[in-house]
């Protein structure tokens, strides 16, 4: 069995009160268990897997900073998703849009 990554690269919207807390608590992104995506609402039945994206310190130290929060998740619908928050927002014009759903997986 293969899988078919669809390369989706738009905006998610979380809905609000369903931040994972503790996970902020810790200083990480909190992950919501429900977003909206192309005024569609999806639940979050498990994060099958995350990782995060770093880079090397712009003035030459040897620090990495965390840039990408990534998550593979597995929706109630079962439809499986790559999303990501982005730590630092692309533009002022885009300071809300750290939420992107970055591509769908389907098996064949």
């Amino acid at each position: 069995m293969t899988t078919n990554e669809i390369f989706v690269s738009e905006i998610i919207t979380p809905v609000k009160g369903t931040f994972d807390t503790k996970a902020m608590s810790r200083g990480e992104p909190g992950f919501p268990s429900k977003f909206r995506w192309r005024k569609k609402e999806y639940v979050v039945a498990e994060v099958a897997e995350k990782w995060k994206e770093t880079t090397p310190c712009k003035s030459g130290g040897r620090e990495k900073y965390v840039r990408k929060h990534w998550y593979k998740i597995v929706t109630t619908n079962g439809l499986t998703m790559k999303v990501y928050f982005e730590r630092k927002s692309m533009s002022k014009g885009q300071a809300m849009k750290r939420w992107w759903l970055y591509s769908t997986l389907s098996q064949q």
